[in-house]
C-alpha cells in the first residue's frame, strides 16, 4: 500500500505548469511574452531564490478570478493524488494577488472550492495556510490578515515566505500575535538561506510551530538540540534546494545528518512546477542518493503525519494506514 504522506511545504502558485499559465491565458484572452510552453519551460532554470522569484511573481498574472485558482489548485491535487499525497497543506501569497487587484477572498474561495473536490473525489483532506510576503511592508501584512479573517472560508494557519535574506522573521511579530489570538497555526520559512538566527527567532518570536526548509539548522548545534528535545518539525524540499543553489546536488542535501541527529524532517515539494518534481519525485530522489531504506522511508512519512496539522481522528487513521 502506498504510504499516506503529508505536504507540509507546497506553494499552490508553485504548482503553474507551463501548459496551466497558456490555458489560463487563453481562457483569459491574455497574450504572454512565450511562443509556447517549451519556451516558457526553458526559463525555468534558476541561479538563486530570487531569479526563481522574478518569474514567480510574473506568472501569477494569468490568475484573474476564482475559476483560474480553483483550476490550478485542481491540476495540483490530481498530481498529487498520483504522488500518493493524503493530506496536504498549502501556502498561498494573498497579497501577491491583492496587489494586481484579485482580494483575499477571490483567492481563498476559488482555491477552497478545488479542496472540497479533492476531499470527496479523492480523499485528500487539506488546509490553508495564507503567507506574509517578508520583502512587503509590515502594514500590508496585517491588511492581509485582517482581510482573510473577514472572508469567511476557513484558514488553517499563517506563514511566512518570499526573500528571506535582510528580513528577519521579529520584523513581523505583531502580525504573527494576531494570527495566532485568532486561533492559526504558525509556520515560518526560516534557515534556507538566512542565518540559524533567523530559526531561533521564528520559533521564539513568532511561536513557529513548524519551520520551512530549515536546513540551516545544522550550523548551530543549540539549535539542533533545541529543534530536537521539542520535537519542531522541519519541511524539507530537496529538489528545490537543489534548482535555488542551497544544494549542488541532491546528495548533498543533508537528508542522512537530520535524521542521524534525531530531527523531525519531513519532504515536500515546495514549488514543484519550478523545481523540476512533485512529492514522489522528491522522494525517489532522495531514496537513491541517500540510500534509504523502507523504514526510513516509514518514518519520513511517519514524521509527516505527526507534524501535520490534522484532526486526532484523521491522524490515527493515517497512521493506520501506514501500518509499520
Amino acid at each position: 500500500m502506498t504510504r499516506p504522506f503529508c505536504e507540509l511545504h507546497l506553494h499552490i502558485e508553485g504548482t503553474l505548469e507551463p501548459a496551466t499559465i497558456f490555458e489560463l491565458a487563453a481562457r483569459q484572452g491574455m497574450s504572454l511574452p512565450y511562443a509556447d510552453p517549451g519556451e516558457l519551460a526553458a526559463r525555468y532554470r534558476f541561479s538563486d531564490l530570487q531569479s526563481f522569484l522574478d518569474l514567480y511573481y510574473e506568472n501569477m498574472a494569468v490568475l484573474r478570478d476564482e475559476d483560474a485558482f480553483t483550476l490550478m489548485t485542481w491540476a495540483y491535487l490530481q498530481r498529487a493524488h498520483r504522488a500518493g499525497v493524503a493530506h496536504v497543506e498549502l501556502f498561498v501569497d494573498p497579497q501577491a494577488h491583492s496587489v494586481r487587484g484579485i482580494s483575499e477572498q477571490t483567492v481563498l474561495r476559488g482555491i477552497q472550492r478545488a479542496l472540497d473536490r479533492g476531499a470527496s473525489e479523492l480523499g485528500i483532506t487539506s488546509g490553508i495556510i495564507v503567507c506574509v510576503l517578508r520583502d512587503q511592508p509590515v502594514a500590508s501584512a496585517h491588511a492581509m490578515l485582517d482581510a482573510v479573517l473577514g472572508a469567511d472560508i476557513p484558514v488553517l494557519g499563517m506563514g511566512m515566505d518570499s526573500a528571506e535574506v535582510g528580513y528577519p522573521p521579529s520584523l513581523f511579530a505583531g502580525v504573527f500575535d494576531e494570527a495566532r489570538a485568532a486561533g492559526l497555526h504558525v509556520v515560518a520559512h526560516a534557515g534556507e538561506e538566512g542565518p540559524p538566527s533567523y530559526v531561533w527567532e521564528a520559533l521564539d518570536v513568532l511561536g513557529a510551530e513548524r519551520i520551512d526548509h530549515g536546513i540551516r539548522s545544522l550550523d548551530d548545534a543549540a539549535l539542533v538540540a533545541r529543534l530536537v528535545r521539542d520535537r519542531i518539525p522541519l519541511t524539507v524540499c530537496p529538489l528545490s534546494n537543489v534548482a535555488l543553489k542551497v544544494s549542488p546536488s541532491v546528495a548533498a542535501v543533508p537528508i542522512r545528518r537530520m535524521l542521524d541527529a534525531g530531527l523531525c524532517i519531513t519532504i515536500n515539494s515546495d514549488d514543484p512546477a519550478y523545481f523540476g518534481g512533485y512529492l514522489d519525485d522528491n522522494l525517489a530522489a532522495i531514496e537513491s542518493a541517500h540510500g534509504l531504506t523502507a523504514a526510513e522511508l516509514d518514518t519520513l512519512c511517519r514524521n509527516s503525519i505527526e507534524a501535520s496539522f490534522v484532526t486526532e481522528e484523521r491522524r490515527i487513521g493515517l497512521f493506520t494506514r501506514l501500518g509499520r
